[in-house]
């Protein structure tokens, strides 16, 4: 067994993989190094597939409390915390099998460690069944994702909360749950649990929920939050947690008052940061900030041969992203090894960045806000149309929220788009395939859209960026 590589990827998740299957198929002797209980990565195990797996009992949940508009007689009855809990084991399992089946294919080999590096070329690898393993290579990836972002509030550790790997394996459902945090992973859970019938309230720390994204997006968010029964705070500041009669109490300032509410359970979602313990990256000498793998536009670190992809570098947490800078630097790592003159690496574009957030309705946005097109300097206009007004979305009974096209003043061509409402994580890729195309709003004013579906709904601010 060879301890020379090529390439040595440290993080069996999703950009990972992508980045060890893309090198050998490029013919580089390749290494996946993954030291974690369960295989899968963030996306499968802790994130995106089971996050949406809970999401998805929550929207049959409200379907049922809802059927009577629609002229059937049902009634809900509540739910089963242990079968939604079940079901989403089953389908995580499957997945993480397939994945694991992946990585162990052997078209490159996968070793069960943990991997430091002891210099610039050589790591050293504590395997899981006991022992250490030295591998040298020429090219690496720090694929190595993050963990939960633990702040410091007083009382925390002694009222206790759920992160989201906890949310995740709880099976009790309670009838009263405070969320930490406005962020896409905040909210999601939020949806989800006031879907299956507890009381939600959302702390939010900044003006508005979801600060990528447009104010008046946000707005429409909070305002159909509101509306589906939670209570959201904004501009707030913690105090302190603490427990009293049973309950769990969240003690903080809004507009200049002391505020205090209690709750069942608190979820923390203040986000996630870099996980990059145990890489001994100060022997490197590797540029670091908040605890982020600084990578230029080819993945490379500050020491060329190093590559960084995923949540572990940036700047988005968004797993398409993170596989395609797996990809870029895999390929990359290949022209580097290669030593051909005049080789030119390769450079993602964020241009065509995509983000959903699987609330109820749901948000999605791709390209520039408007907001960033102003502070870019970017002349530009915007047109919006509400599913209020939508034949389709009456029809469905989802009329909350809008679409937003934002296009070049001059030229027309899109910019960017979002969409608040029914199925917006589908809708937005049609504005995706637009832009990857380079098109105007005139050009998908004349695309033919069926009548009635949700997406024609394209058409109306795209006819009114097109004149």
């Amino acid at each position: 067994m060879s301890d020379a590589f090529d390439f040595i990827v440290i993080g069996g998740g999703s950009a990972g993989y992508a980045a060890a299957l893309t090198a050998a198929r490029l013919g580089l002797t390749t290494a996946v190094i993954e030291g974690a209980d369960d295989i899968g990565g963030l996306c499968i195990l802790r994130g995106c597939m089971p996050s949406k797996t809970l999401l998805e009992s929550a929207y049959r949940a409200e379907s049922v409390r809802r059927a009577g508009e629609f002229g059937v007689r049902a009634e809900f009855h509540g739910v089963d915390g242990q079968a939604i809990l079940e079901r989403k084991k089953r389908l995580i399992g499957e997945f993480a099998d397939y994945r694991r089946s992946q990585l162990e294919a052997g078209l490159f080999e996968f070793v069960r460690g943990f991997a430091g590096f002891l210099d610039a070329h050589t790591i050293e690898v504590r395997l899981r069944e006991g022992g250490v393993r030295r591998m040298t290579g020429r090219a690496f990836l720090i694929a190595t994702g993050s963990r939960v972002n633990r702040i410091d509030i007083p009382g925390m550790d002694e009222t206790g909360v759920w992160d989201s790997d906890e949310v995740l394996a709880a099976a009790h459902i309670p009838k009263s749950l405070i969320v930490l945090g406005g962020g896409a992973i905040g909210l999601e859970f939020a949806s989800y649990y006031a879907g299956i019938g507890s009381k939600v309230e959302v702390l939010q720390r900044g003006p508005q929920l979801l600060k990528e994204c447009d104010v008046d997006v946000a707005d429409a968010l909070t305002t159909a939050l509101e509306q589906r029964g939670m209570r959201i705070w904004r501009k707030t500041a913690i105090i302190r947690l603490e427990r009293h009669d049973g309950l769990k109490r969240v003690i903080f300032a809004h507009g200049g008052d002391r505020k205090t509410i209690e709750a069942e359970e608190i979820v923390y979602a203040l986000g996630r940061t870099p996980f990059i313990d145990g890489l001994q990256l100060d022997r490197l000498g590797l540029d670091i900030q908040s605890n982020a793998v600084c990578v230029n536009a080819h993945q490379q670190t500050s020491l060329p041969h190093i590559f960084a992809a995923g949540d572990v570098c940036g700047p988005f947490e968004v797993v398409h992203i993170a596989i395609q800078q797996g990809e870029i630097a895999a390929r990359n790592a290949a022209r580097l090894l290669r030593k051909k003159e005049n080789e030119v690496l390769e450079s993602i574009d964020y241009a065509l960045k995509v983000f959903a957030v699987f609330t109820h309705p749901e948000v999605a946005f791709v390209g520039l806000t408007e907001r960033e097109a102003n502070e870019a300097s970017i002349p530009c206009l915007s047109a919006a149309y509400p599913f209020a007004d939508h034949g389709k979305a009456l029809v469905r009974g989802e009329t909350d929220g809008f679409v937003k096209l934002i296009a070049a003043r001059d030229s027309r061509r899109i910019l960017g788009a979002a969409v608040i409402g029914p199925d917006a994580s589908e809708l937005i890729h049609e504005i995706s395939v637009a832009m990857y195309f380079g098109a105007t709003a005139g050009d998908l004013a004349r695309v033919p859209h069926y009548h009635p579906t949700l997406s024609e709904i394209w058409t109306y601010p795209s006819e009114a960026l097109a004149t």
